[in-house]
């Protein structure tokens, strides 16, 4: 091992370390890993807390920062360490197998959540939102939009994030965009761009907005691509409009949609929390010997301005959270 290896491997192990609670007995350790801090993974780390407490399981947590190298790093981290089982949302169905498999061999117990069609024959068991549920259910809510309030005709551009992870952006996407065009609506996609995180997303979807005055909706495809194109929206002053369609739920997708200036009109939350405890409850049950589902759906919820008092129950329960 080179010094940066070193380097890194002490790094995360110190990571690791950090979120030990040296009380519990060594057969009852496991890992969980996300790849980046934003309200959904701090709704997955919630749940898997809250599982972890109730099974009375050691639970440490770290998050990759969406490199692989780090993923890497913690899974030979916590595999060196004798973790029973790691839960983890991959960075890339490619790109993680390896250090993953490694840990399977090594007899780790591997429970994969937020992901979908892997076909790694190790997983012990994959929780995952149906990834064309989310994109189609917030279709159907622009279909009546679009019908209802454009006339049955809409020029959209989409904000993805296919560097991140192409097959699951273009899932979304496109079911969105299939789900739109319900009831006869004609849909013209103007421009699809990435931008996956709020910051970005604002810009790009600004620079979309300026090249193609003509859009009248703007679709993304996560949480970051949802909220960067509400404020450009807000920030070009096509407020009334320019109309938001979306994917996650957050308390500030949430006040998006209660807010009066009517620019974020629906948007599909996978349900983090309740995915974490669920990922969570199978590593413990198989760790338990008892038999799990290989692979399992955690429904998805619609949630749209034309109902805010299920807004608001969501914004209430996702408090709840902190």
């Amino acid at each position: 091992m080179n010094r940066r290896e070193l380097m890194l491997a002490s790094a995360a192990l110190a990571l690791a370390a950090s979120f030990a609670t040296p009380t519990f007995a060594a057969d009852r350790q496991i890992a969980g890993i996300v790849f980046q801090q934003d309200q959904f993974f701090n709704g997955i780390e919630s749940g898997m807390k809250a599982a972890a407490k109730k099974a009375d399981v050691e639970l440490l947590l770290a998050n990759s920062d969406s490199k692989p190298e780090k993923e890497q790093q913690l899974v030979d981290t916590y595999v060196t360490r004798g973790v029973k089982a790691i839960v983890i949302s991959p960075i890339s169905p490619k790109g993680s197998e390896q250090a993953l498999r490694r840990a399977s061999e090594a007899g780790v117990k591997v429970i994969t959540y937020n992901t979908f069609n892997l076909d790694w024959d190790f997983v012990a068991a994959n929780l995952s939102s149906n990834q064309a549920d989310l994109g189609r259910t917030t279709g159907e809510a622009a279909a009546k939009f679009i019908k209802e309030k454009l006339g049955g005709k809409a020029k959209i551009a989409t904000l993805g994030f296919r560097a991140l992870g192409a097959e699951v952006s273009d899932l979304r996407t496109n079911s969105f965009l299939e789900a739109a065009k319900a009831g006869g609506n004609e849909i013209t996609v103007v421009a699809q761009q990435d931008g996956w995180l709020a910051e970005k997303a604002v810009a790009v979807a600004g620079d979309l907005i300026t090249a193609n005055p003509e859009i009248d909706i703007l679709y993304g495809a996560n949480e970051g691509g949802t909220v960067g194109s509400v404020q450009a929206v807000r920030n070009a002053g096509k407020q009334g409009k320019i109309f938001v369609f979306g994917i996650d739920g957050s308390e500030q997708l949430a006040n998006f949609l209660l807010d009066k200036d009517d620019v974020l009109q629906a948007t599909t939350a996978q349900q983090p929390f309740k995915m974490g405890s669920e990922a969570l409850d199978a590593a413990v049950a198989i760790l338990d010997g008892k038999e799990v589902s290989k692979s399992a759906d955690v429904a998805v919820l619609g949630l749209s301005r034309t109902d805010p008092a299920a807004v608001e129950a969501f914004k209430k329960e996702w408090k709840s959270l902190k």
